[in-house]
């Protein structure tokens, strides 16, 4: 066949006659991706389609349980690592034909995907090389959408760092500058950060922009990477649980990080949720909170995310600069203090296991690994030598949170 010297060589004015031009040659559909799955172009003219590419074509993005499919059945790792087409077999369960894939490469970079949809027919070893071929010829046309995509990222990064610096203080300039970029607006908002043990490479940039590219779980609407920390805009779905969704959402980021690329020991953190864009840095600042916290309190409040949830440790910073200036002691916590050193016992921490257990007496002698009357015993003496009546809550919640601060104090 004459076509298959190189069927490429013309002009094309868009990506789309290129599907077109493909589509023809291979006699199925086509569809172009970037290297996030999302669409491209597509071929116009096909009486037969899968629900996935039905899906594909109407989101203008591959669904995420799709491409979830397609890393579990090894496609988008074959695909990442291949100059060649890879065939992908269906799997009827995501509403996926089979296809035939290639990636198209810049230099070690895979930019995009083509995707063939072997309708009636089977490609044969012609059409896998003709496949490849155009592969190499759509290289330029997408870098050229990707340095129009990154000029217009390099602003959007830009207008991101005001918000989070507080750069701009009225929520009309704010709302002009989302649609002067068309970034879309929504009616909440948080600020997520996730923190890796290690500063951010461009590899794994590449990675994490990838994930939150193709999630679908939370709407995405600003990001951007700070040394070790990536910093999100985010906005829920479910406007009525927001802390669940953005809750599920960090687990899962985290779950998918460590398959797909072995990264682990992330922290994260988001804080309140606003409806005013002016709270973006508020936020932001809240979230951070969040990461101090949970180093310094790795133990307690390991699986609490949100700034909402941190509940008596948003006070701490404050507490502690009043602390500071001598506004309070508390007598009862510095008595059982001296005990415990006189004595070698530990009565304060047997109180904080206590009160962290929500007072359940079962549950604390577990923890502690002491028998139930051992513990009755011990509360019995902290009510003796710190002179507190165990049963007034506000005396109890007072010395737990002085406990807590004592142990904040001496971290910092």
């Amino acid at each position: 066949m004459t076509h298959h010297d190189d069927p490429f060589q013309g002009n094309f004015d868009s990506l789309e006659e290129f599907a077109d031009h493909i589509s023809d040659l291979l006699q199925c559909p086509i569809t172009i991706e970037d290297a996030n799955h999302r669409l491209i172009a597509y071929s116009a003219h096909d009486d037969y389609t899968d629900p996935a590419r039905t899906a594909t074509i109407i989101s203008r993005r591959v669904p995420e349980k799709v491409i979830n499919s397609l890393w579990k059945q090894g496609a988008i790792p074959a695909l990442l690592n291949s100059r060649d087409p890879v065939r992908v077999a269906a799997i009827s369960e995501v509403g996926l034909g089979s296809r035939v894939a290639v990636s198209i490469w810049k230099n070690d970079e895979v930019i995009g995907f083509i995707w063939a949809l072997e309708t009636d027919r089977t490609l044969s070893k012609e059409d896998m090389e003709l496949l490849k071929k155009a592969a190499k010829a759509a290289k330029n046309k997408v870098l050229q959408l990707y340095m129009r995509k990154n000029k217009k990222e390099e602003r959007v990064q830009e207008f991101f760092w005001k918000l989070l610096t507080g750069h701009m203080t009225t929520e009309e300039e704010i709302k002009e500058n989302f649609e002067m970029m068309q970034i879309p607006t929504a009616p909440l908002f948080s600020v997520i950060v996730f923190r890796l043990a290690n500063e951010i490479t461009r590899e794994i940039e590449k990675q994490i922009s990838y994930l939150l590219q193709t999630t679908q779980q939370i709407q995405l609407l600003l990001y951007t990477t700070d040394r070790s920390d990536v910093i999100l805009l985010a906005t829920p779905k479910n406007v009525n649980q927001p802390l669940q969704e953005f809750n599920c959402f960090i687990q899962s980021f985290a779950t998918k990080m460590k398959e797909r690329f072995h990264i682990s020991s992330i922290q994260s953190g988001f804080g309140g949720i606003y409806e005013t864009y002016t709270c973006i840095e508020k936020s932001y600042k809240e979230a951070l909170t969040v990461l101090k916290m949970k180093e310094k309190f790795p133990a307690q409040i390991s699986s609490i995310y949100g700034y909402q949830q941190l509940g008596i440790y948003q006070f701490f910073d404050l507490l502690l600069e009043k602390k500071r200036q001598g506004e309070f002691t508390n007598t009862a916590l510095l008595k059982l203090q001296s005990y415990d050193q006189k004595h070698h016992s530990d009565l304060v921490e047997t109180f904080e296991i206590f009160f962290d257990h929500d007072s359940n007496v079962n549950e604390t002698a577990k923890a502690l690994n002491i028998h139930p009357n051992t513990l009755a015993y011990r509360l019995k003496r902290i009510a003796e030598i710190g002179e507190i009546d165990l049963h007034d809550i506000n005396q109890k919640v007072k010395l737990y949170i002085d406990i807590k601060l004592a142990k904040y104090e001496a971290l910092h």
